[in-house]
């Protein structure tokens, strides 16, 4: 005849008298990611039209938006193309620089932080 195993006893929690502490939780805060925005910047040999073929393939700007911002560029000597989180940003000044650099083009593209 098999032996039956004992059951544990279920230890059940000592009665509170009135005197425990209950921690409150507090919801924790979190910030919204750092963002960046990627700036190009002028260079005289860069044809204009290749810039604002560049803001409306890489940046989804319409033709009147992206011939904007490229006289920005050439008139200031840097524009903003638009602001993403970090890495879409870095995507996006590769896509350009790689694009620039298969055209022959000496396009220069950077991204910095929003302050």
């Amino acid at each position: 005849m098999p032996s039956k195993k004992p059951t544990p006893k279920v230890q059940l929690p000592d009665r509170d008298d009135g005197g425990s502490v209950v921690l409150e939780r507090r919801t924790q805060r979190t910030k919204p990611p750092q963002m960046f925005q990627v700036v190009m910047l002028n260079d005289d040999f860069t044809p204009m039209e290749f810039v604002v073929m560049v803001l409306q393939e890489f940046f989804s700007k319409d033709r009147e938006s992206a011939t904007q911002i490229m006289l920005k560029i050439h008139l200031d000597g840097k524009g903003v193309c638009g602001v993403y989180s970090k890495d879409v940003a870095a995507t996006k000044v590769d896509q350009v620089m790689d694009a620039a650099r298969k055209a022959g083009h000496p396009l220069q593209c950077i991204s910095e932080p929003v302050e």
